[in-house]
């Protein structure tokens, strides 16, 4: 009786091992991935809809088992050509059923719509009709994502208008084994784009997930609930910060008795794909080719699982540590299990991607404090040593900055000797260059400066304070440091306008050059 326990019981543990994979292989898939930028005449053209649907196309064919003939892209088609399509699909999943096969019908539409009907260009879809076609097939489990609502500015909302949210119900008759609704964002809520993901925060993310980063038990496969899960929590993340608001993916599952359904695995094509590992704490987005190429993935900061699976090629890697990004092009080979470690990258601080016009804040600020020195005027004879404190506001390719500063200088005759203490108040405005390890600038400043004379003499003299003017025009060279530090050296050549005294009574207005050389450490947040 042990040895038949025994046996039942690895038998058993045998099955639940192995069934899973055979399921994942013996399910037959197709898909229909639709997207339309365009919606009726007073919606918002959008910019990702058909290239959403163009990475969510790839992934299936690529990692979840979808036959190329079995996924079928359209974008910027019509509505009809959307219809004929399900409709052919579903005959040919009537067949594919007939013979015994497992089949699963995942359909996706990114783009326009309201509460009756997709906008694809001029005409529409009835949601109605959407809803039975995916409801009626035959498929064993049928998945539908809709990815479409309104549309805003940086970060766009899909769509013109308010309107009555999705209504998709799921009823407790269903043809086959399993049925699953998601959708991008909940009742009266907006589904956004970003400019800087390069398409929608819930497909981004979503295909993210299932290229490894929704991959929360480490088994390498990523199950519909796991996809779902992760492009919930990272949208809901993502969209916080937007003007639009918070945006919530909703979903409805029927799976009977059918376990996980497993969209993607990881170890699909093993050898004809490559993996990128990142380290934990920080987020990274993958961008094909460049920075300017599309982005192909991405992994949180929190995120569990830190791979993704590529295929092979040169990809532009950037992760945001708390006080710069790190960049850089990395090359990911066939069959590859890499780590991008930190050294790879290029280090910028955010205010120096400010300058650039890089996408990650919309300016930069922090002070800049040292040791400043200025050549001799007409009110003494020595240079003027001191110190000076400023404070600098950077936008995309210029800097806008205040500063104050203080100085001694003097003069010593056979009669007299003086000190002449300076304060200064100066606007500077700069047009900047960012090169690859040290930052340039060209600037103006005017301001005003005030004199306080002390004379020492054999007879008594009054001290004098008199009130000048300045301009100046110079260059700064900016050196960093790391931790969003650098040191500043900035060169001006001055011209001070003030009231010089006479001897024997009342004084005239002279204007006189200076040259100024200042030296210290800037900190920028």
């Amino acid at each position: 009786m042990r040895a038949r326990a025994f046996a039942s019981s690895a038998l058993l543990a045998f099955l639940l091992v192995v069934a899973p994979r055979k399921a994942w292989a013996a399910i037959e898939r197709f898909a229909v991935v639709v997207g339309n930028n365009s919606g009726e005449a007073a919606e918002t053209q959008l910019r990702y809809a058909e290239s959403d649907a163009a990475k969510l196309h790839e992934t299936l064919k690529d990692l979840g088992g979808f036959e190329p003939a079995n996924v079928i892209l359209l974008r910027g088609e019509s509505p009809s050509t959307f219809e004929r399509t399900l409709i052919a699909l579903n005959d040919r999943i009537r067949s594919a059923v007939g013979a015994g096969a497992d089949v699963l019908l995942f359909v996706y539409y990114s783009g326009h719509a309201d509460a009756q009907s997709l906008h694809m260009g001029r005409a529409t879809l009835e949601l109605p009709i959407l809803e039975r076609l995916v409801r009626g097939s035959a498929a064993t489990f049928r998945i539908l994502v809709l990815d479409a609502c309104r549309s805003g500015a940086l970060t766009r909302v899909k769509g013109g208008r308010p309107v009555t949210p999705f209504s998709l119900a799921v009823d407790d008759h269903l043809p086959g084994q399993g049925l699953a609704f998601l959708t991008a964002s909940s009742a009266n809520e907006d589904a956004q784009e970003s400019d800087e993901l390069r398409g929608s925060f819930f497909t981004h993310h979503f295909v993210s997930g299932l290229l490894g980063a929704a991959d929360q038990d480490g088994d390498g496969k990523i199950a519909l609930e796991e996809a779902y899960r992760y492009a919930y929590d990272a949208t809901v993340r993502g969209t916080s910060r937007t003007f639009a608001g918070t945006q919530h993916p909703t979903f409805s599952f029927e799976l009977r008795g059918q376990g996980k359904v497993v969209l993607t695995e990881l170890g699909a094509r093993a050898a004809s794909r490559a993996f990128l590992r990142f380290p934990a704490g920080r987020p990274y987005l993958v961008f094909a080719g460049g920075a300017n190429g599309a982005v192909m993935g991405e992994v949180g900061a929190i995120d569990r699982a830190r791979r993704l699976s590529l295929k092979p090629g040169r990809y532009f890697v950037r992760g945001r540590a708390p006080d710069a990004l790190l960049e850089g092009e990395i090359e990911a080979r066939a069959g590859e299990d890499r780590e991008v470690a930190d050294a790879e990258l290029g280090r910028s601080t955010y205010a120096r991607m400010v300058r650039k016009g890089g996408e990650d804040a919309g300016a930069a600020h922090g002070p800049l404090a040292g040791y400043a020195f200025r050549t001799a005027i007409g009110n003494a004879s020595t240079p003027c040593h001191g110190a000076f404190a400023a404070y600098a506001l950077h936008r995309p390719g210029f800097t806008v900055s205040g500063r104050l500063g203080a100085c001694r200088a003097g003069f010593d005759n056979a009669f007299v000797a003086a000190n002449v203490d300076q304060l200064d108040a100066e606007v500077r405005v700069a047009r900047v260059w960012d090169l690859p390890f040290v930052t340039f600038d060209v600037g103006v400043a005017t301001g005003a400066s005030l004199f306080h004379q002390r004379i020492r003499g054999a007879l008594p003299v009054p001290s004098r304070t008199t009130l000048g003017g300045q301009l100046s025009a110079g260059v700064g060279a900016y050196l960093g440091l790391g931790a969003g530090f650098s040191v500043a050296a900035l060169a001006d050549a001055q011209s001070y306008a003030f009231e010089q005294a006479r001897v024997g009574g009342g004084g005239r207005l002279v204007a006189e050059p200076a040259f100024r050389q200042s030296v210290g450490l800037a900190k920028e947040w």
